[in-house]
């Protein structure tokens, strides 16, 4: 768990960091704060087990 938290701790570091040095138009740093949340959560949702196939391809089943 406690890797979990510092993992969080850097990615909001290097967020903050990015939001506050780079200079970008506020629309891209939108963006960029939108993508880095979802990858976030969905990385948590998988950590936790709640996404089990994420990132899994090989269980893609397609209708004929």
């Amino acid at each position: 768990m406690l890797h979990i938290i510092i993992i969080l701790a850097l990615i909001g570091l290097a967020l903050w960091a990015i939001n506050t040095y780079v200079p970008m138009q506020p629309t891209i740093k939108k963006i960029l704060n939108i993508a880095v949340i979802v990858l976030v959560v969905l990385w948590l949702l998988n950590v936790f087990g709640l996404l089990s196939n994420f990132g899994d391809i090989s269980n893609i089943h397609y209708r004929q």
